[in-house]
């Protein structure tokens, strides 16, 4: 079976990812690029609409394209069934001109029995959105307590710095291009976190096996020979989730797209950290660790 030499190519790994960090964590500032937020952290109009008869989602969502908003994009408006020929239609708008015209084309197009509406304040979202923060610290703090635990403080550090290099880059992704973040964004990012652990557990666990029975061998040795045990299920795991994932992004439309998005983002990533961050920093902390007991031996 062929190997792959993947701590000996770290030299050149680690330092594009810390590129790639560092580009992240710039054009997340606000004055460079920042995130663009949705519905759920910057509040908006919330319309209540009943109809006499059925209507689809897809029309309600095309007609809704055609009214001009100034910055907003209406076609990513939250809209939910609320019952028997009930919708509730949520968008990003406080603007009292464009929330009656978009009551005035849901009138005049559709078999509206009744429409009310209401402005979402800014601090209900708010702390939406330091909860949806907090969610995703809470986290990673426990997962380094379980990591701690499980394995080893070395192997938490490397797992923990995995994710947070693979959540940095997504948001820094999404502040590129401008892709909204909303509460389905978080469970995205969420998801992420749990996905990019799942590989680097794996072959921590695999590492850890082969620390009892390959003796002999040199910590970088054993470090390489588990990555590539695990490269097989790595790589089918991948594969099989990336598939349904770029789908998903293809044609789940505008509504799903941040989420189908940072799920994909998450799948490629993650997979890479596994094997090139979090392994580099087990390996590093191990050979620092290493020559630190053989200094004090040797000044016995």
């Amino acid at each position: 079976m062929r190997t792959f030499d993947f701590l000996g190519k770290t030299k050149y790994f680690v330092p594009l990812s810390l590129l790639l960090v560092a580009i992240s964590v710039v054009v997340l500032i606000p004055g460079v690029r920042g995130l663009r937020l949705g519905i759920d952290f910057t509040g908006g109009m919330e319309f209540t609409v009943l109809f006499s008869e059925s209507v689809s989602t897809a029309e309600i969502r095309a007609a809704l394209t055609e009214i001009p908003a100034r910055d907003v994009d209406l076609s990513t408006s939250l809209i939910q069934n609320a019952g028997t020929n009930t919708k509730i239609i949520t968008t990003q708008l406080d603007a009292s001109d464009t929330a009656d015209r978009i009551e005035e084309m849901l009138r005049d197009d559709f078999p509206v029995s009744d429409i009310s509406r209401r402005l979402i304040g800014q601090q209900v979202s708010h702390e939406l959105a330091r909860k949806g923060w907090q969610a995703i610290l809470l986290a990673l703090v426990a997962i380094l307590i379980y990591i701690s635990w499980r394995f080893r403080l070395r192997y938490a550090i490397g797992a923990v710095a995995a994710i947070l290099h693979d959540v940095v880059i997504a948001l820094g992704i999404f502040a590129i291009f401008q892709v909204e973040i909303n509460l389905a964004t978080i469970a995205a990012f969420l998801t992420i976190v749990g996905y990019s652990l799942n590989d680097t557990i794996v072959i921590f666990d695999r590492i850890r096996e082969n620390l009892k029975v390959e003796r002999r061998h040199s910590i970088f040795e054993i470090i390489n020979h588990s990555v590539n045990q695990s490269l097989s299920r790595t790589l089918n795991t991948s594969i099989t989730t990336f598939i349904p994932v770029i789908i998903l992004f293809l044609f789940g439309g505008s509504v799903l797209r941040g989420f189908s998005l940072a799920l994909l983002i998450g799948v490629i990533v993650g997979t890479y950290s596994s094997m090139y961050i979090a392994n580099p920093i087990l390996y590093a902390w191990t050979m620092r660790a290493g020559r630190r007991s053989g200094a004090k031996k040797t000044s016995r």
